[in-house]
């Protein structure tokens, strides 16, 4: 996204008025995108007005080992959203093992991960959310079996993929992620499946049920925003993904072993998972334009203006990305007519913010380039 930035720096001079003329044009070539590339353009809209909700469930183990580090990945998972998304403690909920520990920062669990606990969370949440909003739902912990009778443990009795699954109908109106970093989860995933809902698995099959290191990695991409990988200060599922697996083929070769999981994801609801997930493959669009964050994050000390810019920024490069997941459904022409239409008023939206907002230049940027250069860059990329 450098290259996309430095293009918009250079239409600095554009003024406000112009693009405000042209955002109902604009918004119209959005909607054209959005509905040419198929469903993805349905969900994880990312409207300002949309709330992100957070569930984290750890499930009970034995040891000290294990039991301080299913601690250490649900509290900083529940910080990291805090302090780096937007989240609040109304906006997270936490259940963990039996209930808050007598440790400190006990008081961010809200309650339990036995089966009555889920329930009533989740039954609470759902009075709480809007049409719109996304639950992405976090699993730690441990899990057994196969197919439908896939569980996670938690506890009391454990819990099916299909029990879990019914407990989130209740949430047809949201977009959901779940992200399941337990051992043998990929039973347990599967039932999870469905369509415009994301789902990640740490492991690829029920043989797989020593502890993952996925989870460690997940957050890791999480904080500061580690996986951001395209330079946009917002980390997707994807990228969280990519950075993730990755990180985890690098520690098993490190340790001289056999990696004994596969992290898998799918996005397309048909319960098979891509191991390698690309924006451009069967898996891989939907998690690219769900975010963690909130679509205008940081605004705080931003005009009305910039806010604006700002979020009409988001809103382009969405379409961007969702445009780019969907090139085999358009004539090589057509796409690139669209395509750059699309970058082209993203760089008039990021020169104006950054002139509004008091970015400056960056010193490396080449006044050379032209606009039709760094389209041609964005293709090559391709």
């Amino acid at each position: 996204m450098k290259q996309l930035m430095i293009l918009g720096r250079k239409l600095q001079l554009i003024s406000v008025t112009a693009i405000l003329v042209a955002s109902s044009s604009l918004h119209a070539q959005i909607e054209e995108t959005n509905n040419l590339s198929g469903s993805a353009g349905n969900y994880f809209l990312d409207s300002p007005d949309s709330t992100k909700w957070a569930v984290i469930i750890t499930g009970p183990t034995v040891g000290e080992v294990n039991q301080a580090q299913f601690r250490q990945w649900s509290f900083s998972l529940h910080d990291i959203l805090a302090r780096d998304y937007g989240y609040t403690s109304d906006t997270i909920t936490m259940l963990y093992d039996r209930g808050p520990p007598a440790l400190p920062g006990g008081d961010r669990v809200d309650g339990a991960s036995n089966r009555e606990g889920i329930e009533q969370a989740l039954a609470e949440l759902a009075q709480q959310v809007e049409t719109g909003d996304q639950i992405t739902l976090y699993l730690i912990g441990h899990g057994s079996g196969a197919e439908e009778e896939a569980k996670f443990n938690i506890v009391g009795p454990d819990i099916t993929g299909v029990e879990f699954a019914a407990m989130l109908d209740q949430f047809n109106q949201q977009d959901i992620v779940i992200v399941n970093t337990t051992s043998a989860s990929y039973g347990f995933s599967t039932s999870l499946s469905s369509e415009g809902r994301v789902v990640i698995s740490s492991t690829r099959s029920p043989s797989e049920r020593y502890d993952p290191v996925f989870s460690r990695f997940f957050i890791e991409a999480l904080d500061n925003r580690n996986g951001d990988r395209d330079q946009n200060t917002r980390v997707s599922m994807l990228e969280a993904f990519e950075y993730a697996k990755s990180n985890v083929d690098a520690w098993y070769e490190e340790q001289g072993r056999l990696a004994s999981e596969h992290a898998g994801l799918d996005d397309n609801g048909d319960a098979l998972f891509a191991l390698n997930p690309t924006v451009d493959a069967t898996d891989g669009r939907l998690a690219e334009i769900a975010y963690i964050d909130t679509p205008v994050d940081d605004t705080a000390n931003l005009s009305p203006e910039a806010r604006e810019l700002k979020a009409q920024m988001q809103d382009i490069e969405r379409s961007v990305f969702i445009l780019r997941g969907s090139k085999q459904d358009f004539l090589e022409d057509d796409y690139w007519q669209q395509m750059e239409g699309l970058l082209v008023d993203l760089a008039r939206a990021t020169g104006r913010f950054n002139e509004v907002a008091g970015i400056p230049d960056d010193e490396d940027s080449s006044d050379s380039d032209t606009e039709s250069e760094q389209i041609d860059d964005f293709q090559a990329l391709q």
